[in-house]
């Protein structure tokens, strides 16, 4: 195990209802004006959006408006909000949606106080050193950004997808009500489960050895999501099935408290990155196309590891199979349950062909090579492209 340093500073309000402990979470920050973030209207059809403004009005502030934010975040309307927040005098960013609502919130808070453009953190020419303060209320399993200080953005004008990671991007506090993913589309409540189980994936196939607390941490959250999410799917207002997919998001990325003094992998993540950012498709989608694939690619360096996922997490027998049987055995599972919720298994079930490959593989490692369980080069990420097509 690794020396490690961990905090994490998000007050987490968990539970049916708990949206009606807003106003005093904005009272608490001081907060006079807010800047409401949110997606496609959503929250105004389930009701959401009346009950916020309720909350804010009751908490003496005032709401100014970023509507619109996109699935993939774009970088101009975090510039757009930044210029919003300026203008209107905003001291408290609240987000009120899912994770990419709540990039772009997180996006626009550190980029208020900065001179220079916010694109400037997502390719590290500058460091993030201030925010302003963010609340969230979640409205979709998938992410972990409401605990987390990670935003993803994309830049489509020159089709990139970037990211970057501060502890000033923490929100002071989540609201977290089980009941508000009810009516998630079924797509969606599909790539929040797939973006949960990438998260752990990321952070479980690790080099670090001596670490069985962590793997039991990740292995848990791995079986609550696949035991309840085909529950979900079947019956999508039970209240107890919403709920453990709904913490296990939330604990699957917020800082690394399952995979502490552990060396992470993200290269997945980062291969994804350039699909979606030329493609513009579910990060979700692209993971489950990917993750199998990576699986195959790199299961050799610690084969170890994959045995105990594939016993540990999928039930896989060993009896009478050699390891790599057992290894090989636990990822075609992976793949099987994907495939089985209605995940995308090859890139060219969203149209996507060879044409692009050398490209994405190229800004995948722009800035060196990616991974931690096994580094990657360029011809690496274009070996799993292409087994990914």
């Amino acid at each position: 195990m690794n020396a490690f340093s961990f905090v994490n500073p998000t007050r987490i309000l968990f539970g049916e209802g708990m949206v009606d402990k807003l106003g005093e979470q904005v009272q608490a920050q001081g907060a006079r004006t807010v800047l409401l973030v949110y997606g496609g209207g959503s929250i105004k059809k389930s009701g959401l959006y009346d009950r916020v403004l309720t909350q804010l009005e009751q908490a003496g502030a005032r709401a100014v408006e970023l509507p619109g934010v996109e699935p993939n975040p774009r970088v101009t309307t975090v510039r757009k909000g930044i210029e919003l927040a300026r203008a209107e005098g905003v001291d408290l960013i609240l987000a009120v949606g899912g994770g990419s609502v709540l990039d772009a919130a997180k996006a626009v808070a550190v980029g208020v106080p900065y001179e220079g453009d916010v694109w400037d953190f997502m390719m590290r020419k500058a460091e993030i050193k201030s925010a302003l303060p963010l609340g969230t209320v979640l409205t979709l399993s998938a992410t972990g950004s409401e605990m987390n200080g990670n935003s993803v953005i994309t830049n489509w004008e020159e089709n990139l997808k970037k990211s970057f990671g501060s502890i000033h991007a923490y929100p002071k506090f989540s609201i977290l009500d089980p009941t508000l993913t009810y009516s998630v589309p079924r797509d969606q409540t599909v790539n929040g489960i797939v973006d949960t189980m990438s998260h752990v994936f990321e952070q479980y196939f690790s080099p670090t050895q001596d670490t069985p607390l962590q793997e039991r941490f990740c292995e848990g959250v791995l079986q609550t999501v696949i035991e309840n999410g085909e529950k979900a799917l079947a019956k999508p207002d039970d209240y107890t099935s919403r709920a453990n997919l709904m913490l296990s998001s939330t604990f699957a990325l917020n800082g690394g408290l399952i995979s502490v003094g552990m060396q992470n992998d993200w290269a997945t993540h980062m291969i994804e990155h350039e699909v979606s950012a030329i493609y513009d498709i579910a990060h979700a989608a692209g993971l489950a196309i990917l993750f199998p694939n990576w699986m195959k690619y790199v299961y050799s360096e610690r084969i170890d590891r994959f045995v105990q996922y594939a016993v540990r997490v999928w039930n896989v027998d060993p009896s009478g199979k050699s390891d790599e049987e057992v290894a090989l055995a636990g990822i075609q599972a992976t793949r099987d349950y994907f495939t089985r919720i209605g995940a995308p298994a090859r890139l060219a079930d969203l149209g996507i062909g060879e044409k692009d490959i050398d490209r994405m593989a190229k800004e995948t490692v722009r800035f060196g090579p990616v991974g931690g369980f096994k580094q990657l080069n360029e011809e690496d990420v274009k070996a799993i492209l292409r087994l990914s097509l």
